[in-house]
C-alpha cells in the first residue's frame, strides 16, 4: 500500500520522473526533426555571388605604338577634354552635365532605382496599419436568425502589425536584385554622361575641322581670283585665250560653291551641340574658329584595368548579380512564407466607451502559408530565372570583349592616321610646289592654262585631305579616351 502511494505521489523510483521522461521524449523528437529542418535550410541557401569569369590579355596588340603622356602630376582625373587644351569646348563639356535633358532622364531612373531598394528594404520590419472607422446600422427584422435591434452605432479603433520572417531568405534576396539593379543603372548614368561628353566634343572638333576646311577654300577663292586677273590680263593683251579664262572662271566658282556647301553641314553640328549642351537650336551659334594643333598623348593602361574603368562593364556585371539573385529568389518560392501577424484596438457601440477597459479587443498568432500544388508554375520560373542568368552572363562577357576591341580599334587608327598624317603633309607640299611651277611655266607661255588647273585642283584636294585627318585623329582620340572609360 505504501508503495504503490509512493508510487502516486513520487513516481516509480525505477523509471525517471514524468517531467523528465516528457523532456527525453520531446528531446528525441527533436533530435529527429533538427536534421530535416537543417537540410530544408541547406537546400534553401543560396549559393554566394561570384563574378563571372572573363578572358584577358596581358598588353593590347596596339600597346607597343602607344604613347606615354609625361610628366605624371598632370595627367587629368576627370575632366578629360581638358587634355585638349580648348577654352570653348571646356565650357561647352561643363554644360553638358547642367542642362543636357537625355542625361537628366537617366539620373530620374537612377533616383527611382534607389527608391526601389528603399522600398525593398522595407519589408525587413513590421507593417503596421490602422483603419478606424464608424457605422451607424439598421437591420432587418425579418432576417434569419434575428435578435432585432432598430439602430445601432459600431466605433471601430483597430491596429493591424504585420511581420513575415525571411527564414529562407526571400526579402534578402528581393533587396539584393533592388541593390544591383540601382547599381546597373548608376553605371548607366555614367555610361550616358560618358557618351554624351564624348559626342560633344566629336561634334565639336568635327565643326572646327569645316572651320579650318572654310578658312582653306576662302584663301583658295582669294588666290583663284588673282588667277582670273592673270588670265584675263593676258588675254587681253592678246597671249591668254578665252578659253583660258572660261577656264579660271569655271575654277573660281566651283570652289565658291564648295565653300558656301560647308556650311550644311557645319549647321547641323551646331544644332547638335545645341541640342547636347540643352539650348534651342535657334538661339544658339559658334563663332568660326579653325582646327589647329594636334591630338594629346592618351595615358596607356593595361587590358584588365577595362574591367574597373568602363561603366558599361560594370552596369552589366551588376545584371548579372540581380539575375543571380533572381535565381535565389525563385528557390525560395519552393518553401513557406511564416508570417507573425496581430490585431488589436477598441470597438464599442458608444462613443463614450470607446477607450473603456471593455471595449478592447486583440489577437495575435503566426501563420504558415504554402503553396501545396501550382502546376509546375514555380519549377517554370526557376528554369526562367537560370536562363535569364546565362543570359546576363554573356551579355556581360560580349561587353567586355567589345571594349577591348574599341580600345584596339582606337589604337590603331591612331596609329595609321599619325603615319597617314606624315604622308600627307609631304603630299601637300608636293602639291604646293607643282602649282607654283605650273603658275611660272604658264606666265611664261610654256603650257595652257589647263595644267594650273590640274595643279590648282590637286593642291586643293590634298589640303583638304589634310584637314580631313586631321579631324579624324581628334575624334578618334576622343573614341580611345571614351573606350578606355573616360577617367584618366
Amino acid at each position: 500500500m505504501i508503495r504503490r502511494f509512493g508510487r502516486r505521489l513520487f513516481g516509480d523510483p525505477d523509471q525517471p520522473p514524468l517531467k523528465l521522461r516528457r523532456s527525453a521524449v520531446a528531446l528525441a523528437k527533436a533530435e529527429k526533426v533538427a536534421p530535416l529542418l537543417l537540410f530544408i535550410v541547406a537546400c534553401a541557401k543560396h549559393t554566394p555571388y561570384v563574378t563571372p569569369a572573363v578572358e584577358t590579355t596581358p598588353t593590347f596588340k596596339e600597346d607597343p605604338n602607344w604613347k606615354v603622356a609625361a610628366p605624371a602630376d598632370s595627367v587629368l582625373k576627370g575632366n578629360w577634354w581638358e587634355a585638349f587644351g580648348d577654352d570653348q569646348l571646356n565650357a561647352l563639356e561643363n554644360q553638358v552635365a547642367v542642362s543636357n535633358q537625355t542625361l537628366k532622364s537617366a539620373e530620374a531612373q537612377l533616383l527611382s532605382a534607389r527608391a526601389a531598394v528603399r522600398v525593398a528594404r522595407a519589408a525587413f520590419g513590421p507593417q503596421v496599419s490602422a483603419t478606424p472607422a464608424i457605422a451607424f446600422e439598421r437591420q432587418s427584422a425579418n432576417r434569419a436568425l434575428s435578435t432585432f435591434h432598430d439602430r445601432y452605432a459600431d466605433f471601430l479603433l483597430p491596429v493591424d502589425v504585420s511581420y513575415e520572417a525571411d527564414v529562407w531568405g526571400r526579402i534578402r534576396q528581393t533587396v539584393n536584385i533592388s541593390e544591383a539593379n540601382a547599381q546597373a543603372v548608376a553605371a548607366d548614368v555614367q555610361s550616358v554622361s560618358l557618351s554624351l561628353h564624348a559626342e560633344l566634343a566629336s561634334d565639336y572638333f568635327s565643326l572646327r575641322g569645316l572651320d579650318r576646311e572654310r578658312e582653306l577654300l576662302d584663301n583658295t577663292v582669294t588666290a583663284y581670283q588673282r588667277a582670273l586677273e592673270l588670265t584675263t590680263n593676258r588675254f587681253r593683251g592678246g597671249i591668254a585665250s578665252a578659253a583660258d579664262v572660261a577656264l579660271a572662271e569655271t575654277q573660281l566658282e566651283t570652289t565658291r560653291g564648295q565653300a558656301v556647301d560647308v556650311g550644311v553641314e557645319r549647321a547641323s553640328l551646331e544644332h547638335a551641340i545645341a541640342v547636347l549642351t540643352g539650348r534651342q537650336a535657334a538661339s544658339f551659334s559658334l563663332d568660326s574658329s579653325p582646327l589647329d594643333g594636334t591630338p594629346p598623348d592618351v595615358p596607356p593602361l593595361v587590358p584588365s584595368q577595362l574591367l574597373e574603368r568602363r561603366p558599361d562593364i560594370a552596369g552589366a556585371e551588376r545584371r548579372v548579380a540581380a539575375a543571380d539573385a533572381q535565381v535565389g529568389l525563385a528557390k525560395t518560392a519552393f518553401y513557406p512564407v511564416l508570417s507573425l501577424s496581430g490585431t488589436g484596438g477598441f470597438e464599442t457601440s458608444s462613443f463614450g466607451s470607446v477607450l473603456a477597459a471593455a471595449s478592447n479587443f486583440w489577437a495575435i498568432g503566426p501563420s504558415l502559408a504554402i503553396n501545396v500544388f501550382d502546376s509546375g508554375r514555380r519549377r517554370a520560373e526557376s528554369t526562367q530565372a537560370r536562363a535569364e542568368f546565362t543570359q546576363a552572363t554573356a551579355d556581360y562577357r560580349e561587353t567586355v570583349l567589345s571594349a577591348f576591341r574599341e580600345v584596339e580599334d582606337q589604337l590603331a587608327a591612331l596609329r595609321i592616321l599619325e603615319q597617314e598624317a606624315t604622308i600627307q603633309e609631304g603630299a601637300v607640299a608636293a602639291a604646293q610646289r607643282s602649282l607654283q611651277l605650273s603658275t611660272n611655266r604658264y606666265r611664261g607661255g610654256v603650257v595652257t592654262y589647263l595644267e594650273v588647273i590640274t595643279a590648282q585642283s590637286a593642291a586643293l584636294s590634298n589640303e583638304r585631305t589634310a584637314v580631313g585627318i586631321l579631324v579624324r585623329r581628334m575624334n578618334a582620340t576622343v573614341a580611345l579616351i571614351k573606350a578606355i572609360g573616360g577617367t584618366w
